[in-house]
């Protein structure tokens, strides 16, 4: 259903000793997870797999779990020993069939890539929106590749990808005008960012908290589905 670089991505990402296989259920240790990321999990409808470092194995009594210990068990023995999880993103990724009709057709009018000439513009726009709302999309205009829909001379939504993790995965943010919202823009922006991307030969990654429904209903109206859900430690 997804492109290989995508489950690919997440196998190595998940991969390491196996302390527990049972069912749809797998622990792994790996001592060379980054610092920021000595924990993860990652669930799909299929499977979910939890990767830890060995520290953090050992702080949370995991290093040899029993037999029948679950996910849960495993989560709640990390909360025990103190080990703080930032909450599920959930994952989305374009289907290949989805990917192949988003790569055949145009962009919509006003869509248009942004650059450093178009600072203004992103400043005026920024500015209209809430702190919230630009801290969870996170979308900067000197990110990697920056997309925006512009109206009559306004910038009314816009969309910035940066590379994720050192892969062939670019995570991508959106933010519309508040009083733009409900009119396609993030739908039009996010399918003109995601064409380019897989122009560049990159997979288009569409993460958002697991509470935001209107973020993960945009991410199904551009084409995409869900892959599952990925927590970690809070990013500092």
């Amino acid at each position: 259903m997804f492109s290989a670089v995508v489950t690919d991505y997440w196998a190595q990402a998940l991969h390491g000793r196996v302390l527990l296989e049972e069912g749809r259920f797998r622990l792994t240790v790996n001592p060379d997870l980054a610092p920021e990321r000595q924990v993860g999990v990652l669930s799909t409808d299929d499977f979910t797999k939890i990767c830890l470092h060995p520290d953090v194995a050992q702080a949370a009594g995991l290093s040899e779990p029993a037999s029948g210990t679950s996910a849960e068990d495993v989560l709640d023995r990390l909360r025990a020993a103190k080990v703080e999880l930032n909450g599920a993103d959930y994952l989305h990724y374009l289907p290949v069939a989805a990917a192949e009709a988003v790569r055949a057709e145009a962009d919509d009018a006003g869509v248009r890539e942004l650059t450093g000439a178009d600072e203004a513009l992103f400043t005026t726009f920024t500015s209209a929106c809430s702190a919230d709302d630009l801290d969870e999309a996170f979308v900067e205009l000197d990110h990697w590749l920056v997309f925006g829909v512009v109206v009559e001379g306004v910038l009314v939504a816009a969309a910035s990808a940066y590379v994720w993790d050192g892969s062939r995965l670019a995570d991508v943010g959106v933010i519309t005008h508040p009083e733009r919202r409900g009119r396609g823009h993030a739908r039009a922006v996010v399918r003109a960012i995601s064409r380019r991307l897989l122009q560049l030969d990159y997979q288009p990654q569409y993460r958002c908290y697991h509470t935001n429904a209107a973020s993960a209903a945009v991410a199904l109206s551009a084409g995409m589905a869900q892959f599952g859900s990925w927590d970690m430690p809070p990013e500092d």
